[in-house]
């Protein structure tokens, strides 16, 4: 038998995730039968004046096809929660980490996470040649299933299949395009992403993100200096930079929040009143286009602590003009931000006040002072002289991007975790400003080590300190980077520490099933009379072999809440049913995962659904654990209520 979201995925084409997203954002053009209305589409843009493009360009690469499918598909992975983590210093944490295949993570998060992230930062594989990136795609579909879906020929075929394992721009590309595009859809439309890069893939990535979020929504390209070059030579250049590409969501909803001044800045504001320091400047405009002539509007008279009117009067006796117009000054005036003063001559003029408090300063497109030298030192200081990372980011540099990005309520999500560079920033800013921003955190498990023929472990080339430290996957050390990173906040912050600081998180690994589950599911018949197989107790940490110590309910219910769009602190609540637990999550709806439901079970349910004792819009059941006499009787029963309750069966 096959699960539900192995039927879905079996129908998914290159263009079904924008056929999806077309559906939800312009439903009116499609048939009941699901088809798109070209024609009356294109009639809606010549009512609108639009202008249709007939000529251009596109980015085009091996794997487009392959990749565009996957972003159409749905997860074919569990969600597990770390429970020791979850339930002991995670418990009260909004922040999260997820170890696993970023792109199974993200296609979890498009039900409960859609258009809620405020930031996203990723530092991607550069794809340099030595960072260690290949294609990872081990391409689980069929050469025939392949020709089928993209109409591919044999070379075709053959074609797509030689990126497997390779570390070509196309293979690239196809890593990165759906993640991009799951990406984009995150992030809420005020959102932003940031994106480190170098030259190897710079314009590919342009490219790519320019097709993703459009053109039009592309920000800027920040040249972030990286270091100072070392060694003699003069033979070839030396590479000081790399870049962080910035596009938005949609560039009509977003705005930066600027760079704090410095202290040298802040020094010219010397005045102070009730409201702090500030500094003042005329309100007659100077310079270019400063006649009245250029701005009519703008010429008007304003009234001055004499009564006296007063008119923008330029050096040579012209009339020039303000630099706002009269509504914008009537209300400075009515907040207090209208100063006058008397020039050398006894004249009235006015000024407009700027305060201090809030300031900051445009962003450059050149950042300076985020070099990777400090970022080598802060990691090994965290892990006392250890070096576990090659080029890990300065916490200054997320800081930089998550200030001018974010609110004091963000959430930023990051699915190149690596050693949690973002998650450092994101709390070291709340323990300054009383925030409460929110990361998230995602890491694949890569191994610090690989077993030989004999079964030994072997420390991989970069990863022996971190093997000998203890530490046998990348994640752990994401992790721990996290806890260590909160002490030292706490232990430097003791006295100023907002009491509602957040520096845990709580954990979840994303895994597939163990082939003995994939198995038993495909074996599994809905008819049969008996259960010969528990199949809740296959998605149990034990069963899966990994860390966490969640029960196989715990897992399948995490995995539902996320798909049902719920958040990971939705309250759930145990509702008993005789000797049978079931799960209610925020009042409407009731989850039947383990097995043991039967007759008395039942009549239980429906007495309290029709006392009203108990209410909910949906039942939603695990279909393995569930003979077809008790579904039968639990469906019939649930028909036959006043209030309609809808019953979901999934496989």
């Amino acid at each position: 038998m096959q699960t539900d979201n192995e039927k879905y995925n079996e129908t998914v084409q290159s263009n079904t995730a924008f056929l999806n997203e077309l559906k939800d954002k312009l439903p009116e053009f499609f048939t009941k039968e699901g088809s798109f209305d070209l024609e009356k589409f294109k009639n809606e843009l010549k009512q609108k004046n639009v202008n249709e493009l007939s000529e251009g360009y596109q980015l085009d690469f091996i794997g487009k096809d392959y990749a565009r499918r996957q972003a159409g598909e749905v997860p074919s992975t569990v969600i597990v929660p770390d429970e020791k983590q979850n339930k002991g210093e995670g418990k009260n944490s909004k922040n999260l980490f997820f170890t696993g295949d970023n792109l199974e993570v993200l296609r979890h998060l498009q039900n409960n996470y859609q258009n809620k992230i405020d930031v996203i930062y990723i530092d991607p594989p550069y794809n340099t040649g030595s960072d260690g990136f290949v294609y990872p795609d081990s391409f689980e579909y069929s050469d025939d299933q392949l020709k089928d879906m993209f109409g591919l020929d044999d070379d075709q075929v053959k074609r797509l299949k030689s990126i497997q394992g390779k570390s070509s721009h196309s293979a690239w590309l196809t890593f990165m395009y759906p993640r991009l595009v799951l990406g984009k859809r995150l992030l809420k439309n005020t959102g932003s992403i940031f994106a480190s890069i170098d030259e190897n893939e710079l314009f590919d990535l342009k490219f790519l993100l320019d097709e993703i979020f459009g053109e039009n929504n592309y920000q800027s390209t920040i040249s972030r200096l990286t270091g100072t070059p070392t060694g003699n030579g003069t033979t070839e250049f030396v590479n000081m930079q790399d870049y962080i590409i910035v596009y938005s969501k949609d560039k009509s909803k977003f705005e930066t929040n600027g760079i704090a001044l410095n202290d040298d800045q802040a020094s010219i504001y010397k005045e102070e009143d009730e409201y702090g320091k500030y500094l003042t400047r005329s309100l007659r405009r100077t310079g270019g286009e400063d006649r009245r002539e250029d701005r009519p509007s703008m010429y008007y008279g304003v009234k001055a602590p004499d009564n006296s009117l007063v008119y923008p009067i330029g050096p040579g006796g012209y009339e020039s003009r303000w630099v706002v117009g009269q509504q914008t000054y009537f209300k400075m005036e009515k907040e207090g931000r209208i100063e006058w003063k008397k020039n050398n001559k006894g004249v009235w003029h006015p000024y407009q006040k700027f305060y201090l408090a809030g300031r900051t300063k445009k962003s450059s497109n050149i950042w300076d002072g985020f070099g990777n030298k400090g970022a080598t030192r802060e990691l090994r200081d965290i892990f006392h002289g250890a070096k576990y990372f090659d080029y890990p980011k300065p916490v200054s540099l997320m800081k930089q991007i998550i200030s001018v990005s974010a609110k004091k309520d963000s959430t930023i999500l990051d699915f190149f975790a690596g050693s949690s560079t973002t998650s450092d920033a994101v709390m070291r800013l709340n323990s300054e400003d009383g925030g409460n921003r929110r990361f998230i955190m995602v890491q694949l498990p890569e191994k610090t080590y690989h077993t030989n023929k004999d079964g030994n472990e072997i420390p991989t080339k970069g990863g022996k300190a971190a093997y000998e430290a203890g530490f046998k996957s990348v994640d752990q050390i994401s992790r721990e980077r996290i806890r260590r990173a909160a002490k030292k906040i706490r232990q430097d912050n003791e006295l100023t520490l907002p009491k509602d600081f957040d520096g845990s998180f709580k954990h979840y690994r994303v895994v597939k099933p163990v082939k003995q589950t994939l198995e038993d599911i495909e074996d599994f018949n809905p008819n049969n009379t008996n259960l010969f197989t528990n199949m809740v107790n296959g998605f149990s940490s034990e069963s899966l072999k990994i860390d966490g110590d969640a029960t196989g309910e715990e897992t399948i219910l995490t995995t539902w809440l996320a798909k049902d769009g719920y958040p990971f602190d939705a309250d759930v609540e145990a509702v008993k049913f005789d000797n049978y637990t079931a799960h209610k999550v925020e009042g409407n709806r009731l989850y039947l995962i383990s097995e043991g439901w039967g007759t008395d079970q039942t009549k239980e349910l429906l007495n309290q659904l029709g006392t009203h004792q108990l209410e909910v819009q949906s039942v939603v059941i695990f279909g393995y654990s569930f003979n077809v006499a008790e579904l039968r009787e639990l469906e019939n029963g649930l028909k036959q209520l006043d209030s309609k309750v809808t019953l979901i069966k999934r496989y």
